[in-house]
């Protein structure tokens, strides 16, 4: 409990801390125009208050991302705890914010013009390609999640069975966003994401009031941090880095910010909306995590001897197993009704079900915005955005089909990929206007590592020897930094 502790303080102390220095080096002039007034459009450009762009963006980013990766993450053991924490206050929430007022002073640019602007051509069309894979994975993955969940809830209504249910709620998931997308972002988005994102932040705090109050036993770093414990004996470096991503850090927020980047109303609000936001998504996976372990351990002990009774790592992975399959949904909806009563079971459904479609029809939503941009292609006409929108919907819908544990662990790395690209592009903004860029350059070298390594070995990638992999992520950071600080000169010299 201690550890947990710590490290939700830490995760406070990150925001007004390294949060205001960050905010200093990027250097917010709250007196400039922002492009929601500028280039007010009334359907992707509109001035919102600022409260409500910060749970826009909150709910945008966090999906089931900080509850599933968390719960899956802590198998690693108290590790968890450490990649939680100081990858989200000096990465995650460094990334977002970085991202949100580079594009705001590029007026709400997308992720690959961004890229493109500091990279160069190949970078930006390599990115438009990257980005839209990204996002229609995500679009996919989270609509089948919400559908695979809403088909559980339904099984059996009306004469109709699982499988009858899983379409149907596919169908009309689909449907809604479809309209997210197409109607202005103020119509649906603006109204409902608020309400969704107050109902994921109370049920985090009544889970995270039963952390102190439920039986159980949290792990401390003291429980050997460094070794994994996980139940399938993955190592911890890169596929913890991997596993928790959302509450860390996130290559499809970079793919969100610009969003709202185009709704803020000040320059000093980034700090709240988009390195805040972050934080309070860590704080989620932190919580979700210690909660998991916590529930698997009561389990663990109610069921008999605790010595005859395998791990609490066991006994979350045997938990949240239905079919042979890792199912995540499982552990949280256990957690929330025995915890939280009725009201936790709402709050479930609210939570674990409305977070994936809000997550995917924003997903949609951005991979319109990056096509339009790659094509100048105004989206002030209906026509324009469904001439855009559904052919993406059109190849989601052909996904829907593949298996999803494939399309999730292809979704992972195309994640932290995009995350690596964009901290490298921020590195580079920053030397070219004379600031601080360390702040973005190490991060951007410890990422290169983790996404290079872990595409190695990983079993959906080329499955190499673990040393091997880490050597060649090593090598690959090393070259890519070494031409980096080799070109400061001449990129201070064309900026």
């Amino acid at each position: 409990m201690l550890t947990f502790s710590i490290a939700l303080v830490a995760l406070l102390l990150g925001y007004l801390l390294y949060g205001a220095f960050v905010e200093k080096v990027f250097g917010a002039e709250p007196e400039r125009e922002t492009p929601s007034y500028r280039l007010k459009d009334g359907v992707d450009y509109i001035p919102m208050p600022t409260w409500r762009v910060y749970l826009i963006q909150f709910l945008n980013i966090a999906g089931t991302g900080p509850i599933f990766g968390a719960i899956m993450g802590i198998l690693f053991g108290p590790a968890a705890y450490l990649w939680i924490v100081f990858g989200c206050i000096f990465m995650g929430a460094v990334h977002d914010y970085l991202c949100g007022m580079i594009s705001l002073r590029q007026d709400g640019a997308s992720l690959p013009e961004m890229v493109g602007n500091e990279l160069g051509v190949v970078a930006r069309q390599a990115m438009r390609v990257l980005s839209i894979i990204l996002l229609v994975l995500v679009g996919t993955v989270f609509v089948t999640t919400a559908a695979g969940l809403l088909a559980t809830m339904t099984d059996g209504t009306w004469g109709l069975d699982l499988a009858s249910w899983r379409w149907l709620w596919i169908g009309l998931v689909f449907l809604y966003c479809v309209l997210a997308t197409l109607l202005p972002i103020d119509t649906l988005i603006g109204r409902l994401y608020p309400l969704f994102g107050a109902a994921l932040l109370i049920m985090a705090i009544g889970v995270g009031y039963g952390i102190f109050t439920q039986a159980g036993s949290i792990p401390e770093l003291t429980d050997a941090p460094f070794m994994s414990h996980h139940p399938k004996g993955l190592p911890i470096f890169p596929f913890l880095c991997i596993t928790i991503a959302c509450g860390a850090i996130s290559g499809f927020h970079a793919t969100q910010s610009p969003l709202m980047s185009r709704c803020l109303e000040n320059e000093r609000r980034g700090r709240l909306v988009f390195y805040g936001a972050m934080i309070t998504e860590g704080i989620v996976a932190l919580i979700w995590a210690a909660a998991a372990i916590k529930f698997a351990d009561s389990v663990r002990l109610a069921e008999g001897n605790p010595a005859n009774s395998g791990t609490a790592y066991e006994s979350l992975s045997a938990l949240m197993t239905s079919g042979g399959k890792t199912n995540p949904s499982l552990i949280v909806n256990m957690i929330c009704t025995t915890w939280m009563g009725r009201i936790g079971a709402l709050l479930a459904v609210l939570g674990v079900v409305a977070a994936p479609i809000t997550s995917g029809d924003t997903a949609y939503r951005s991979a319109r915005l990056i096509v339009a941009d790659f094509l100048h292609l105004g989206q002030h006409k209906m026509g324009n955005r469904l001439l855009l929108a559904l052919p993406l919907f059109a190849i989601s819908a052909a996904l829907v089909f593949v298996d999803f544990d494939i399309l999730w662990r292809y979704f992972a790395w195309f994640n932290q990929t995009l995350a690596t690209c964009f901290l490298w592009t921020a590195a580079v903004w920053l030397l070219r206007k004379g600031k601080c860029y360390w702040i973005a350059f190490l991060p951007a070298v410890f990422m290169t590592v983790v996404c290079t390594s872990y595409i190695m070995a990983a079993p959906e990638g080329f499955r190499q020897p673990l040393e091997l992999s880490l050597g060649v992520g090593f090598g690959l950071a090393v070259a890519l930094a070494f031409v980096f600080l080799k070109r400061r000169e001449r990129l201070r010299a064309k900026a």
